[in-house]
């Protein structure tokens, strides 16, 4: 069977479901690049993987690049750096994410510079990454598929987590920004394939004590990780604009709600275009 994408660019890998889904993927013959802020993570990963004898492309290769996307001004140099460094690049996965609580009933235990940066993290960054790397995507796009993968959240369409609402918020407005994306590159003319992506909870590090100290054992709470890496890899080759995993699946399928929305956006944005025709240069 053919790799499932030639090389992928996966934003944060250094644990949990993107470093999981690096090895499932580079398994299965495409070539990776790893990301993330831990450079002693990159380095054990790509140590470990370099000689990988599993994938049945000889071909496939690893490859890592220290990046902290909280730091945006060192985005555009890092996207002009990678792909010129690696000008067959087809595919980028946007994974990183955080996670925390926030009890907004006492609001003098909130900590507003930490709902910012859940917000930088999960949302704005995402949206930076994707302006500065999508030229080189279009370009190649003429030759080829180019893929964009978001990783966002069951969260995003029924925020029932009422312990992280700074998270809910972060992958709902992903969600609403990503559906217009879609829809700008089609109207564009542009091959860039937008996938996203449902999970539900998952066995990371995610929910641990260092990132939510009142939980214990929080990194067994959700779906096993390898289950969900297998399921992703399946919902992946079937090539769908958006999936989900596990309970959230009902929600996408024909009659659920997201479809339904999803139709809903399909004709209220071509009525919008007609309507706003007149006004625009």
């Amino acid at each position: 069977m053919a790799p499932l994408y030639k090389k992928v660019l996966i934003i944060g890998a250094t644990s949990g479901i993107g470093e999981a889904l690096a090895t499932k993927l580079l398994d299965g013959g495409t070539s990776v690049i790893v990301t993330g802020r831990r450079q002693e993570r990159l380095d054990a990963y790509v140590s470990k993987h370099s000689n990988s004898t599993t994938s049945p492309s000889p071909s496939a290769t690893v490859n890592s690049i220290a990046l902290d996307i909280t730091n945006l001004s060192a985005i555009p140099s890092f996207a002009a750096s990678v792909t010129q460094a690696h000008p067959d690049l087809d595919s980028v996965i946007l994974n990183a994410g955080i996670q925390r609580p926030f009890d907004f009933s006492r609001p003098a235990t909130v900590d507003l510079d930490a709902f910012g940066k859940e917000l930088l993290t999960n949302y704005t960054a995402y949206v930076h990454l994707v302006t500065a790397l999508l030229p080189h995507l279009q370009a190649l796009g003429k030759q080829t598929q180019t893929h964009l993968v978001f990783v966002s959240a069951s969260l995003a369409l029924v925020p029932t987590l009422v312990r992280t609402p700074g998270y809910n918020a972060s992958k709902a407005a992903l969600h609403s920004w990503i559906t217009n994306l879609r829809q700008q590159l089609r109207d564009n003319g542009d091959s860039v394939r937008v996938v996203e992506v449902f999970p539900p909870a998952v066995q990371t590090e995610l929910h641990d004590t260092r990132h939510q100290p009142d939980m214990v054992n929080g990194g067994e709470i959700g779906m096993p990780l390898p289950a969900y890496i297998d399921a992703m890899y399946k919902g992946l080759e079937k090539g769908n604009d958006q999936f989900a995993i596990g309970h959230a699946d009902v929600w996408l399928a024909d009659g659920g709600f997201e479809a339904e929305r999803q139709k809903l956006f399909e004709e209220g944005q071509v009525a919008v275009k007609g309507a706003l025709a007149k006004y625009l240069k």
